[in-house]
């Protein structure tokens, strides 16, 4: 297989369209909003789970793709994603979010009524994106879900959201996480650059700040994910169940390189030398250490011993990284960087890009064997592949 040039415009545009047409063809319910449970070759294996992260993430995709490619049908896609978290996600009691359910035509049933600050924060992400893509009314949403998780969420003594409560926010897990604070962050730097409104940046940088500096200095300038209500480490938590899907224990690499390109986009909106300073510090801290020398690719997890304790190849941390290193190249002038991204690429091109179907793999064994059939189930959508791609972009926009 011969390998394109990872660098070029054209490829990456390519890239993200081909896969938006593996969802093409089934993606779209004629009751509104997207079918999220995708074997491998693109078929529909579960027509009525809709989780609020895959809610979301399809509204992100379609505004994003919208906005680059300009064809109505993506800005339609926005419309009925929009109108579908509105009318079936949405709590209108509360202000929360539905984080799972049942749909059959037009009847909803809810199967977890919890509320995520995690998926709260992709329902900002959302709301930024529909605005930037034209819907004016996104506007009013997502300040109305800052409040929400301003109310509900917000820690102002810790300076960091909490993360998870019952159905009308009346009780509040003692559990805090990382992962929810860097989503939000993400969440914050779309809804500043769609408004301009500097509440959202100053939160942005606080929670970066919080995390990246105060939390990471608790493990060795490493982040831990998960903590106690007093923001102490809990070195335990899932240790039993380091393959949790939205829990894992250890420190994950993918989450280190993913803050690492927050920091880098904050830099860009109001550049301060500790955000690059400590960019480059989280992604050559774990590079190494998760680069699985034999097979190729990162590993997805390592214990605070540097072991690695979960070996599989996840595809969101190896589309993570290489957005990060090329925003690495950018922000330095360092050609390691670009080294990485190219090397990141390949392996990824290899082995976790499906030249057959279309998009990526989920996941695959430490030598790069598939473990399942289902290309996208409920949370994928590849927002992380996709995106990963429009961060390159905004790195390459005439180089190369």
């Amino acid at each position: 297989m011969s390998k394109p040039k990872f660098r070029s415009r054209e490829f990456l545009l390519n890239h993200i369209q081909d896969t938006l047409n593996f969802y093409e063809p089934r993606v779209d319910d004629i009751e509104g909003g997207f079918y999220q449970n995708f074997l491998d070759n693109g078929e529909i294996y579960d027509k009525n789970t809709r989780h609020l992260v895959s809610s979301t993430r399809f509204v992100f995709n379609y505004a994003r793709a919208y906005l680059q490619f300009e064809q109505q049908i993506d800005l339609d896609r926005v419309k009925s994603g929009i109108k579908f978290i509105r009318e079936k996600h949405l709590n209108q009691q509360t202000g929360g979010y539905y984080w799972l359910l049942d749909v059959d035509g037009n009847k909803v049933e809810v199967k977890d009524d919890s509320n995520h600050c995690y998926g709260l924060a992709f329902v900002m992400l959302a709301y930024s994106w529909a605005y930037r893509a034209g819907l004016a009314e996104a506007k009013a949403y997502l300040q109305e879900t800052w409040k929400v998780m301003e109310t509900h969420f917000w820690d102002p003594a810790a300076g960091l959201y909490k993360d998870e409560a019952n159905h009308d926010f009346s009780h509040i897990s003692p559990y805090r996480g990382q992962n929810a604070n860097m989503h939000s962050c993400e969440a914050l730097i779309a809804a500043y650059q769609a408004t301009k409104e500097p509440h959202y940046l100053n939160r942005a940088f606080l929670l970066a700040n919080n995390i990246v500096n105060r939390q990471a200095s608790l493990s060795n300038g490493l982040i831990w994910e998960h903590y106690a209500e007093n923001w102490q480490i809990d070195w335990q938590y899932n240790k039993n169940d380091p393959k949790n899907l939205f829990r894992p224990w250890g420190f994950q690499p993918g989450h280190h390189t993913e803050w690492s390109k927050l920091l880098l986009l904050l830099n860009r909106l109001r550049p301060e030398t500790w955000l690059v300073e400590r960019a480059v510090a989280l992604f050559n801290d774990v590079i190494d250490v998760a680069w699985d020398k034999e097979y190729g690719g990162l590993n997805y997890g390592f214990a605070p011993d540097f072991s690695i304790c979960d070996d599989d190849k996840y595809f969101w941390v190896q589309a993570e990284s290489f957005a990060c290193a090329a925003l690495l190249a950018e922000a330095t002038g360092d050609e390691q960087y670009w080294q990485w991204y190219d090397k990141i690429w390949a392996y990824s091109w290899q082995h976790m890009v499906d030249h057959q179907y279309g998009a990526w793999f989920r996941i695959l064994t430490r030598d790069n064997q598939k473990i399942e059939k289902t290309k996208s189930p409920i949370g994928k959508t590849d927002y992380h592949t996709m995106g990963a791609c429009y961060d390159v972009l905004s790195v390459i926009k005439t180089v190369y």
